[in-house]
């Protein structure tokens, strides 16, 4: 079994998500800076992934700090903070988590002491805060993925799209928790992985995971999805999620937007799982979630190679927002959030 990410002696530990599937390479990021590099790099990725990565990142800015006092431990882990928020904007656990290692951080702070204890004191509390923010993390999407299950018929075939499973979260996963969970109740589950260009999450690490796992799992272009959903082939879809806002808006990878609407189209139900720590209700609706810009290039190039004429322009918006009234159901920890998600959700956060 792979750990997607782990906190070691040496640094925090992670799989290098860019080798896979033709290599299965660990990397141990030894502070902030380099934390922040791995995920603007996508050597880690998915949205709960990177809040347990920053979460780690922040906790080595304080624990391989050598500040005399609070307060230049403060400005330290301050930067390391700011460092690893730079990386990547649309998934909102990474902001979470550093909310969170902050308030530790300010806890510690406002402790009794001398200066010599309350810094001991603070890099102990802070690892142990990211090695919880993991262990919550697998735990939640366990519980995502027995909620989830409930939804499936004892016999389906199910559409993803990008890879929510155990590599883009603390281990085990979103949408690939819901899948496992339902193979696990004895359910007979078939996967169509569509491959999620232009990073091809779903044909180099969903179809990985999957077929690792022994679960039937079938490749097709993102372009296929309407064809199989209007022959009848697809029982569901389900994806995981960067932000939701109030509403039910979900940002998720470019083309699930695509997905919804055929599945809407065809009448096959399109289901969100995400931990409740990627629900922003601070945010309206989705016209607020700010969507990250990526390098043309790995539109215009595949492994290094150009597949597009050099005098072109290319685009590369990292997600698209797929509107509430295309969501069937919400699956977090605490129970699947419907419409009005205006109130389903807020009851399911308090």
């Amino acid at each position: 079994m792979f750990k997607t990410i782990e906190w070691t002696n040496e640094g925090v530990r992670m799989i290098d998500q860019t080798r896979l599937p033709a290599e299965e390479v660990y990397v141990t990021c030894k502070d902030a800076a380099e934390v922040a590099n791995a995920i603007k790099r996508m050597v880690i990725r998915g949205a709960p992934a990177i809040g347990v990565a920053a979460a780690m990142g922040a906790a080595l800015a304080v624990s391989r700090s050598s500040a005399p006092d609070m307060e230049r431990l403060r400005q330290d882990f301050e930067a390391g903070a700011q460092c690893i928020s730079q990386t990547r904007p649309t998934a909102v656990n990474l902001f979470w988590a550093i909310q969170r290692m902050r308030a530790e951080f300010d806890r510690s702070m406002a402790a009794d002491g001398s200066d010599e204890d309350r810094i001991r004191r603070a890099k102990e509390r802070l690892v142990a805060e990211a090695r919880q923010v993991l262990e919550e993390d697998i735990a939640a999407n366990r519980a995502i993925g027995r909620h989830g299950a409930a939804l499936l018929g004892s016999s389906a075939t199910v559409l993803t799209h990008c890879n929510a499973g155990a590599l883009a979260t603390g281990g085990y996963g979103t949408a690939l928790g819901v899948i496992r969970a339902a193979v696990g109740a004895g359910k007979k589950l078939r996967v169509f992985a569509d491959e999620t260009r232009p990073f091809l999450q779903g044909a180099r690490l969903t179809a990985w995971e999957l077929a690792s796992d022994g679960v039937p799992v079938t490749l097709i272009t993102d372009s296929m999805a309407g064809h199989f959903m209007k022959q009848g082939a697809l029982d569901a879809a389900i994806v995981g999620a960067d932000r939701i806002a109030a509403n039910g808006d979900v940002a998720n990878k470019i083309g699930t937007y695509s997905v919804a609407v055929l599945a809407r189209e065809n009448r096959v139900p399109f289901y969100v799982a995400a931990p409740l720590s990627t629900v922003d209700l601070s945010l309206a609706s989705g016209d607020q979630i700010p969507i990250e810009e990526r390098s043309p290039e790995e539109v215009t190039h595949l492994a290094g190679v150009s597949i597009a004429p050099g005098n072109v322009e290319a685009r590369h918006p990292a997600f698209d927002v797929t509107p509430h009234r295309y969501v069937t159901a919400i699956i977090t920890e605490r129970g699947v959030a419907r419409a009005p998600y205006t109130e389903s959700l807020r009851a399911l956060t308090q």
